[in-house]
């Protein structure tokens, strides 16, 4: 007998691209709600200034894995619009970017499909979204006017930005400003640019453990194994890596902020949002 759609754990195909994969219907039912966790979010006192928020995205869909197959990622919507909406009641209108300056991809299978408030963010932000800006751009016209860099999670961070000159650019300026850099789960991949430049030795941060993206694949979460571990490497540039688990832990060290998974969305929009408040009155 077939098993049942929630017990399937077979990716599913993606008819977009050749030997390319959704997660199984299994891992969904596992790691996806129809309603995430968003609450929290009361500013009464919200910024009215005219620093933003440049948050960089994923451009590239298709993930290669060890065998050959594609996983169909982008940015993880949850990882993407909590910490946006908590930042957005907080004040803080958005840049968005991408590498190329080709749209932003999203797992849409992630969406809260029955959360309003986040589904009204995504739509706020959709023509960003669809055509975001050229991040050689923005660093050519100034990065003087961010609060703060924020690069969401998602498999999709994975690809691109950890080489990108253009990410190491942002994060080098937002080290010597003392800006504020907030990232999660696979997102932290993009901290890898930096090379084996100082400007983060020794940060502790939450991320996405490479033990369970090594275990994804068993429940059809991915189709195959990544080719290389981002925690790994992280951690030979000298971060030290926090959590060994995922719980939507947080963690602020100095100017970066970090959550562990999709489970630290909220949390993480809320620290980044109370801590950006506090440095604009401050200043």
């Amino acid at each position: 007998m077939a098993a049942s759609q929630s017990e399937d754990k077979r990716p599913q195909r993606d008819p977009a691209e050749d030997n390319a994969f959704f997660p199984s219907p299994y891992s969904l039912g596992q790691f996806t709600k129809p309603k995430s966790d968003l609450g929290g979010a009361d500013y009464p006192n919200p910024y009215n200034g005219k620093k933003k928020v440049l948050m960089i995205g994923a451009d590239e869909r298709y993930l290669l894995t060890d065998n050959g197959t594609f996983f169909s990622t982008g940015n993880h919507p949850v990882e993407t619009l909590l910490p946006m909406y908590h930042l957005d009641k907080a004040g803080f209108a958005f840049d968005v970017a991408t590498v190329s300056g080709n749209p932003v991809k999203f797992e849409l299978w992630a969406m809260p499909s029955e959360d309003e408030e986040v589904k009204g963010l995504f739509a706020k932000y959709r023509a960003q979204f669809k055509q975001p800006l050229k991040l050689s751009e923005v660093i050519k016209n100034g990065l003087d006017d961010y609060a703060a860099i924020f690069i969401p999670g998602g498999h999709g961070a994975l690809i691109g930005l950890p080489e990108s000159e253009d990410v190491k650019a942002v994060l080098e300026w937002a080290a010597a400003k003392d800006r504020f850099v907030v990232s999660l789960c696979h997102g932290p991949a993009a901290f890898l640019a930096v090379g084996d430049s100082d400007i983060y030795r020794g940060y502790g941060i939450c991320a996405f453990p490479d033990a369970l993206d090594a275990k994804t694949p068993d429940i059809g979460y991915m189709p195959g194994h990544l080719t290389w571990k981002f925690g790994e490497k992280l951690k030979a540039l000298g971060f030290e890596i926090l959590n060994k688990d995922i719980s939507g832990a947080v963690h602020r060290d100095r100017k970066l902020l970090t959550g562990d998974s999709p489970l630290a969305g909220n949390a993480l929009g809320k620290l980044a949002a109370d801590a950006l408040l506090k440095e604009v009155d401050a200043a």
